[in-house]
């Protein structure tokens, strides 16, 4: 059985770091990767019905737009690095929703960079990548 590391990216130039640390590490284990983009989204919310239908088409438009101009360049990278990849576009929490693929993909390791696009709000509410730390059950890389 091969390897399965999860990657967690956005937009952000730590983020691309994170992938290149994972496309060099995958390649050399002859691991799996598993690419995710998580959109940050909450369930709880309290909407009329044409709220909620502007909001189920603004997710719509948010996954499309993740994987064109995110998930797809960086599939693309990956590919042509000899990797073998899979793409997944979610919404969430976006710890909780790193910890649960992982164990759905029986990930060997998660690969997150440091600091995301959001880089001041995380510094005033909390890091991803810390609750990631907390919370999940195999071994996190942290990409500076």
């Amino acid at each position: 059985m091969s390897e399965c590391f999860l990657v967690g990216i956005d937009s952000s130039d730590c983020s691309r770091r994170a992938l290149d640390f994972a496309c060099k590490r995958a390649k050399n284990a002859g691991a799996k990767l598993v690419v995710t983009y998580v959109i940050e989204w909450s369930p709880y919310t309290f909407n009329t019905p044409e709220e909620n239908e502007q909001r189920h088409k603004r997710r719509e438009e948010e996954i499309t737009r993740a994987k064109t101009s995110v998930l797809g360049p960086a599939l693309e990278q990956i590919r042509s690095a000899g990797v073998d990849a899979e793409g997944i576009v979610r919404h969430g929490n976006v710890a909780d929703v790193l910890n649960g693929l992982a164990a759905e993909h029986d990930a060997d390791l998660i690969i997150v960079g440091r600091i995301g696009e959001s880089g001041l709000k995380s510094l005033l509410f909390g890091s991803v990548t810390s609750k990631l730390i907390q919370l999940s059950k195999v071994p996190v890389t942290v990409v500076p």
